[in-house]
């Protein structure tokens, strides 16, 4: 059939028409072009792709907010809950690595050190085991409704970001409570926290591509944040260990390789702005600057968001299928 087919009333009035098939040796690709057919899942050009994430924020913010609400709805405590993990941590790490391993020996105010670095590194730890599942947690979601996939990612750095703002209160009230003053040098804790939460969207959303294809991902993902715990600064002074050990004074570009790591930069400049007696200590000892911690933590921020972004953009149209 070379025309169109008409379809008439009774009356024998042209009501509509339907486009006829493809014909055999003709590719759906070449049929698509002929009636001007476009792919309802398509990928959206990037500027496009970024509004339309800017249009759904309010979307973020009331999903992450419903997530983070019922993540706790079947304990008896509660939201509590969210405050008494961290603190449980920390009490676990005190009591192996502050008192029987002793890593507390020379560090100033101990306690709000170890507090800082678990609360921040939890803030980034939780961010990308969570990111890394938000895709194939919403395959239902993801196949009812069109809309931007990466809002899923996002969502999910918010939800952790709603749990630290909380679990701020404790760990200012545990630095107060040590006897550190109030300055305007923690005023600087602010940028500290927007750059940290701009890496972590970025890493969640590269873990959310990742884990959306190859799940596996999620049951590896607890033994490499153990690792990069470990490896992070956060329960013990990383500077104080670089100072005292050969191995480390030897070698400055492995010493120069735990300096870079994001982990410990957002985690170390944290402690530098909330933390003036820790911060003392570490100028005395001749260790890294305050001015190449910034840059690091800058540097990390815009390669993260920008090139997560990117690397989930482009399997948009791969989401939800199979």
């Amino acid at each position: 059939m070379s025309h169109p087919e008409r379809l008439g009333s009774q009356g024998g009035e042209s009501v509509g028409t339907i486009a006829e098939p493809p014909h055999v040796n003709e590719t759906l690709a070449a049929y698509a072009a002929r009636y001007g057919l476009k792919q309802s899942a398509a990928r959206p050009p990037l500027r496009k792709y970024i509004q339309n994430v800017w249009a759904r924020r309010n979307f973020i913010w009331a999903f992450a907010s419903a997530k983070n609400i019922s993540m706790y709805t079947e304990s008896r405590l509660g939201q509590v809950w969210q405050l008494l993990t961290p603190i449980l941590n920390v009490s676990v790490y005190y009591l192996i690595f502050g008192v029987l391993l002793g890593t507390s020996r020379g560090v100033p105010d101990f306690i709000p050190f170890l507090v800082t670095g678990v609360f921040m590194f939890g803030f980034t730890q939780r961010s990308i085991t969570s990111g890394s599942k938000s895709v194939g947690d919403n395959l239902s979601l993801i196949r009812a409704l069109h809309f931007p996939r990466a809002t899923l990612p996002l969502a999910i750095a918010v939800v952790e970001f709603q749990q630290l703002l909380l679990s701020l209160v404790v760990l200012l009230a545990i630095v107060f409570a040590w006897g550190e003053p109030i300055t305007f040098h923690m005023l600087l804790f602010v940028p500290v926290l927007a750059l940290q939460l701009l890496f972590n969207v970025g890493a969640s959303l590269v873990m959310a591509r990742l884990g959306a294809f190859n799940r596996d991902i999620t049951q590896l993902l607890p033994f490499i944040m153990r690792t990069w715990l470990y490896m992070s600064g956060v329960i013990f002074s990383l500077p104080q260990l670089i100072n005292h050990k050969a191995a480390l004074k030897d070698n400055p570009w492995l010493s120069g390789l735990l300096e870079a790591n994001p982990a410990y930069i957002y985690v170390e400049l944290s402690r530098h702005t909330l933390l003036g007696e820790y911060r003392g200590y570490v100028h005395k000892m001749g260790m890294h600057s305050t001015t190449q911690l910034w840059a690091y933590a800058l540097a990390w921020a815009a390669v993260a968001l920008i090139g997560g972004f990117w690397f989930f953009y482009r399997a948009e149209e791969r989401y939800g299928r199979g």
